[in-house]
């Protein structure tokens, strides 16, 4: 009987170190799956250069619909800034200092010919502020590495004037984006402002070169190839709209941007990182706008 029991015992023993190894292991299984994800994913998406032709007649399909619904909403008060949900509880969420962000990507467009789409909204109230003050803020590009850093190391407006910045114009910008790899991109877009009236404006931004940048600010820095990017960002725009309402001013931002798709096999980790760069880059943006018209 003693002797059975001992090696009951030592069986029982054995069977619970075994649960406990593979209990360790599943717990582990996260970690081990974005160390391997850190690993591959330079590797898997090295070389994809510039985005498909096929990828941006799509993207630019989309971008009709999108600037022609845009039109239409910017031709009247009612609707200049688009309604998130029921438009009273909104607008209190809003007034308390809520940000609220809206992802847009249909689900049938979101995957083209060898890329991905991202359309995500934004929307904020800023009490005190008028449309004046957010195209100061907005044009003023010396500031931007302050008010966006991170995200901004360098801002300038390449095209001419005199002091006052015009309502059309060219700018570049230097951008880091750090989410568990570090990018950074030199980037140019044109810059377009409007008005409805004193109380209703809108500008939007387009992409017109995205550059990807090795070692940035060391002395290996340089410009990758078409061989060797990685296609995180083929094309970005932005479409602002804001409304002088209620004692302060309501402002809504749209981004739409195109990157390359996700590589066989690495969607369970891949897509949610994809996916995430856009809306946290957007909300980061709007948060900025907000705290620096408080300001």
């Amino acid at each position: 009987m003693r002797r059975r029991a001992l090696i009951a015992g030592l069986l029982f023993d054995k069977f619970a170190g075994m649960k406990r190894c593979v209990s360790t292991w599943r717990s582990r299984l996260p970690a081990a799956r974005t160390f391997l994800f850190l690993l591959l994913l330079p590797a898997c998406v090295a070389g994809w250069g510039e985005a498909p032709a096929a990828a941006v007649r799509e993207f630019n399909d989309y971008i009709g619909k999108v600037e022609s619904r845009l039109v239409q909403q910017h031709r009247s008060p009612k609707g200049f800034v688009a309604s998130v949900g029921s438009s009273v509880q909104t607008d209190a969420r809003l007034r308390r200092g809520e940000v609220i962000v809206e992802k847009l990507t249909p689900a049938k467009e979101a995957e083209m010919s060898g890329a991905l789409l991202h359309h995500w909204r934004g929307t904020a109230f800023v009490h005190g502020a008028a449309v004046a003050d957010f195209e100061q803020l907005m044009k003023d590009f010396s500031g931007y590495p302050q008010r966006f850093a991170p995200q901004i190391v360098r801002a300038a407006i390449l095209s001419p004037h005199d002091g006052r910045v015009p309502d059309h114009f060219a700018a570049s910008m230097r951008v880091r984006h750090h989410h568990v790899i570090t990018v950074v991109m030199d980037t140019a877009y044109e810059i377009r402002y409007g008005r409805l009236d004193g109380q209703h404006g809108y500008n939007a931004s387009w992409s017109t070169r995205i550059s990807e940048i090795a070692s940035a600010g060391t002395s290996k820095e340089r410009l990758l190839s078409d061989g060797e990017e990685h296609g995180f960002l083929w094309r970005m725009n932005t479409y602002w709209s804001y409304e002088d309402r209620d004692g302060g001013l309501y402002m809504q931002v749209e981004s739409v941007s195109l990157t390359r798709s996700i590589p066989v096999g690495l969607g369970w980790v891949v897509r949610p990182y994809v996916e995430s760069v856009p809306r946290e880059s957007l909300e980061f943006t709007l948060r900025a706008v907000c705290n620096a018209l408080r300001k």
